[in-house]
């Protein structure tokens, strides 16, 4: 056994670079897969190529190629956050590219060709319609002139030579369009502002006329009070959706008049669609459904029988799991867990074995470095429990004097309706490779416990988040785990937004790092994109009528109370959240001489994306906390 080095803890030195966490390394959360027949195509992104975005596909031979040429990026900016940005049928591409947002067609083994104008019009969340010659599609148009961007769905002719029709408009959303197996229907999911689409949604039926075209609709479930998603046909042509009616994110379907439960669980089947083309479910046949659900130790594949409403759990090593697909008894995903890095896995359903198509990251570390997360259930206020996942330090070239206690750097994950996960997060054991615990929190208002603890937050932005990521440490120090003087927090979008807030009225931490974070709430407000542009009426309440507590959740007003040293990263090219959040902070710093540091980023938007930007930011907040 080889003898371990005693040094204290935050000093140890780790194999864990950050080329090695970026070289060859691609992103797969939030992409695509979806089957054309026996081949399978991905989307993923790739830092090393300037963070666009390929479609690839694993042909029923094996064969492995890109489908994206070099040149273009299929990614869409429909609610800047974009996903459902291509789809697939006979082995005919359509996507959205990102420079000119054009809808492309790319014929198998042939150069992309635009089938929509060179206007300000984005199109996301496809579906292609064969029989008739046209590609329905999320649109989002701005170019009418209106105050805010004006979305509808819309059928666009496949060789883009007629006008598109609109299919489904009059709401401020839409998204998930979904034709019946007959080709009589339609379905689609919709909402209205203020409301998130995890706040309050509804899903609709379109019958459709013998050209397409919509001549009656009518709403089949959902309200302002209830969530849901991803409305699919099942192949016998009954409607399926996912509704939080129950707390939970569970399975319904629709049935004459009125629908019924078909699994219930205290188990999310869903999650908060920042982007689209997210899929949970799909059907293995008519009797049976594929799905994901995510319980307090991560997520699940499992098989629901429609007969009987029985969950039959699908036995993984892994613990996330997202974007589900089926094809005959063949069901892929993305798939990751605490020390196996995100991949497209490929299950087959009869046997259970699994096939690795393709790997995120393809470096190899020693497990020995890996730090294994532990949920943690913590008291904070009123008496109510909050949740984490705690990753020890753990290096196996070191370990610390009896006695010694790890820092700690606390993480609070963006949305603010976002999670935590037990995942494959490289640049966690960045952090507890070198001796740095980690508590990764779950604050109320992060989803995967349910709709009460995601309504937690409702009103009490800046003061609940705020007050779990300080309990979570906290409780932390009580258990005699971390060092009480050696508290660093850490967040990006809206947990930047807590990072700055914890550092200007609370005084806790030694130190905080903000990435693209929200400094003046009224400003965000007034800046900030369509999608979100109500997100705070709910989270904090109308604007301007409570622009007192708008102004009392922002950091900027508080900048002069700073308690600890901040380090900012900013993309210049944010629509989000703005660089004049961040200016705006780090010109009241540099005024009253606070410590602080700056860091922007030419050509990056909202989450950095080119693989020189990852890396000085791991190096930059490493070297400042």
């Amino acid at each position: 056994m080889t003898r371990r080095t005693m040094s204290p803890y935050g000093s140890w030195a780790s194999p864990i670079l950050p080329d090695l966490l970026l070289k060859g390394t691609v992103q797969m959360r939030n992409q695509m897969l979806r089957w054309d027949g026996g081949d399978l195509y991905w989307s993923e992104l790739r830092p090393y190529e300037g963070g666009r975005i390929v479609v690839c596909r694993r042909a029923a031979d094996g064969a492995t190629s890109d489908v994206t040429p070099q040149g273009f990026n299929a990614r869409t900016r429909v609610h800047e956050y974009g996903g459902g940005h291509f789809a697939v049928k006979d082995g005919t591409v359509f996507f959205t590219n990102y420079a000119d947002q054009r809808l492309y067609r790319q014929d198998r083994d042939g150069a992309p060709q635009p089938i929509t104008p060179a206007k300000d019009i984005r199109h996301s969340d496809m579906l292609i319609d064969a029989r008739r010659g046209r590609v329905f599609a999320v649109r989002e148009d701005h170019t009418t002139g209106a105050p805010e961007a004006v979305n509808t769905i819309v059928a666009i002719d496949v060789q883009g030579k007629r006008e598109p029709i609109t299919v489904a408009a009059g709401n401020d959303f839409y998204s998930s369009p979904k034709l019946s197996p007959d080709g009589g229907r339609i379905a689609w999911q919709t909402w209205n502002h203020p409301n998130m689409p995890w706040d309050g949604s509804e899903v609709w039926i379109g019958e459709l006329d013998g050209d397409g075209n919509v001549r009656s609709s009518r709403k089949i479930a959902g309200g302002l009070t209830e969530s849901v998603l991803q409305p699919e046909w099942s192949p016998g042509g009954e409607l399926y959706f996912v509704s939080d009616r129950a707390d939970w994110w569970n399975l319904y379907r629709s049935r004459g008049e009125g629908d019924e439960p078909v699994c219930h669980r205290a188990a999310e089947f869903g999650s908060p669609q920042w982007v689209f083309g997210m899929r949970f479910y799909d059907f293995s046949g008519p009797d049976e459904l594929v799905c994901i659900y995510a319980e307090r130790s991560g997520s699940k594949l499992g098989r629901i029988d429609l007969n009987t409403g029985r969950l039959h759990p699908i036995e993984l090593l892994y613990t996330t799991l997202f974007n589900v697909q089926v094809s005959g008894r063949k069901a892929a995903m993305y798939a990751s867990s605490a020390t196996l890095a995100e991949r497209v896995l490929v299950v087959d359903l009869d046997t259970a074995a699994q096939e690795v198509v393709k790997v995120a990251n393809p470096a190899h570390i020693d497990p020995g470095y890996f730090s294994i997360p532990k949920p943690i259930e913590f008291p904070t206020e009123h008496g109510l429990t909050a949740h984490a996942f705690y990753y020890p330090p753990r290096n196996h070239d070191f370990e610390a004097a009896a006695g010694d206690k790890p820092p700690l750097l606390v993480l609070c994950h963006g949305g603010p309706t976002g999670s935590a996960g037990p995942t494959y997060p490289f640049e966690y054991q960045y952090w507890t490779s070198r001796g740095i615990a980690i508590a990764d929190v779950n604050y109320g208002g992060s989803f995967g416990y349910g709709r009460a603890y995601r309504l937690r937050l409702n009103g009490q932005w800046g003061v609940v988040d705020v007050d779990d990521c300080i309990n979570a440490a906290r409780y932390l120090v009580d258990q005699g785990l971390v060092d009480p003087d050696r508290v660093a927090i850490s967040g990006g979008s809206a947990g930047g937004y807590t990072v700055l807030l914890s550092l200007t009225k609370r005084d806790f931490y030694n130190a905080g790092s903000s990435q693209f974070g929200i400094g003046d709430l009224e400003l965000f407000t007034k800046e900030t994109h369509k999608f979100e542009s109500h997100y705070c009426d709910t989270l904090i309440g109308p604007y301007p009528e409570r622009a007192h507590v708008y102004r009392d959740r922002s950091a900027i007003y508080f900048a002069d109370q700073i308690s600890a040293p901040v380090i900012l990263f900013q993309g210049l090219e944010d629509k989000v959240v703005p660089p004049s959040q961040a200016e705006t902070f780090v010109a009241v710093c540099k005024q009253k001489k606070l410590p602080y540091a700056y860091v922007a980023y030419e050509g990056e938007q909202h989450g950095f994306r080119q693989d020189k930007n990852i890396r000085r930011t791991f190096e930059g907040e490493l070297y400042f906390l």
